[in-house]
């Protein structure tokens, strides 16, 4: 676990060395400077998960706006995540409030959620309970609608999501989960480990099963949005079809035919019942560990580590899934770009013939060797 560590070590010196290397006058890029976006609230419960709690509530935000929660991936904060993934900007267009649960290191050195430690995958423990705290603070604090609470996250957050969809479905009305994990797939490091190289699969029904036993909920399941790089090297995309037999059983979706839909340079699969879509799965062609953004649209994120240019912007059309924005919202023109764009790196943008190298996925590289040669990974 020595070379593991270190490794992980050499990830985090890369996303800020990224950050470094960025032409002056391009500040407003780096965490601090978005950290003021985002406000920190205490005191919101016990917090037996011990994790710190941001929001972004929208000047003059009207009473029963919609909430979400969005959980972050390993290495990552609050602050950054947000830059790029857009969420607040995207709140402050169309009006709702985000929540940021972060990761702290006494928990986690390298500040992932324990999507994989029994105790923090259970109703009414750990780090699900906390997050639970939160939401209820913020619903109350600005009288949101709790009908109208998503949660969405990258990562080690996608698989949290997963965990709050199970054991909270009472509480969210629907989620995303980007390069996650399903719920119930890890129950130690291990395990984790095994199922990021795609090595555990289940039968939809035990699947469904994990889910079904994570709550004592009978009524309306979230929906669920899944996305996923094919080229994801880091938590690989057999995990997103695991995903998809998770939810679509504990809908009663199994046997239906998704309706397929191509764009450029992605594919989207909707399963639906008689409300609507309830489950999707879009997979993005060539792309690697993180979530794909479109950096010219307005709310479409900013690029950086594990925010990959790929025109398409995530962010913007899980809202519309949820119903949050227009499906014609969603696809806004494209915004002026300003000079700082161009000095951007275009990570991981699919393209004829096989995509170029990019920072974000030769750090999950470095992740992925080192666990190979810890053994813990094929």
């Amino acid at each position: 676990m020595t070379g593991l560590s270190a490794s992980l070590a050499k990830l985090m010196r890369q996303r800020r060395d990224w950050y470094a290397s960025l032409p002056a006058g391009d500040a407003h890029v780096t965490p601090d400077a978005v950290t003021g976006r985002l406000t920190e609230v205490a005191g919101f419960g016990t917090n037996p998960g011990r994790l710190r709690m941001f929001a972004y509530v929208p000047p003059a935000l009207h009473a029963g706006a919609p909430l979400v929660v969005v959980l972050h991936g390993c290495t990552q904060d609050a602050a950054g995540y947000d830059r790029g993934s857009g969420w607040s900007e995207l709140a402050e267009r169309h009006g709702f409030a985000v929540l940021y649960a972060e990761q702290q290191r006494v928990n986690n050195p390298n500040l992932c959620f324990n999507w994989f430690r029994r105790g923090d995958t259970e109703r009414g423990r750990g780090e699900p309970l906390s997050i639970r705290q939160m939401v209820r603070c913020m619903l109350r604090n600005h009288k949101l609608d709790a009908d109208r609470v998503f949660v969405t996250g990258l990562s080690a957050g996608g698989a949290m999501t997963a965990v709050m969809l199970a054991t909270y479905p009472d509480l969210f009305a629907g989620g995303a989960i980007i390069g996650g994990l399903p719920h119930g797939a890890a129950r130690n490091v291990q395990e984790a480990f095994t199922s990021m190289a795609g090595g555990v699969s289940h039968e939809a029904a035990a699947w469904g099963d994990l889910v079904r036993s994570a709550s004592p909920h009978k009524g309306r399941w979230p929906r669920v949005s899944i996305w996923h790089g094919t080229e994801d090297a880091t938590v690989r995309l057999a995990n997103a079809h695991e995903l998809v037999k998770q939810w679509t059983d504990v809908h009663g979706l199994g046997a239906a035919e998704p309706v397929r839909e191509l764009g450029e340079a992605h594919e989207r699969l909707t399963w639906s019942d008689r409300r609507g879509p309830a489950v999707e799965l879009v997979t993005i062609a060539g792309m690697g560990h993180g979530v794909p953004i479109a950096g010219a649209e307005e709310g479409g994120g900013a690029a950086g580590p594990y925010f990959l240019e790929t025109g398409l912007a995530s962010t913007r059309r899980i809202a519309a899934f949820w119903g949050l924005i227009s499906p014609k919202a969603a696809a806004r023109p494209k915004r002026a770009l300003r000079k700082d764009w161009r000095t951007m790196p275009r990570q991981s943008r699919p393209a004829r013939g096989e995509p170029a190298a990019a920072p974000a996925e030769e750090i999950g590289t470095t992740i992925v060797r080192a666990l190979r040669a810890a053994g813990l990974m094929r």
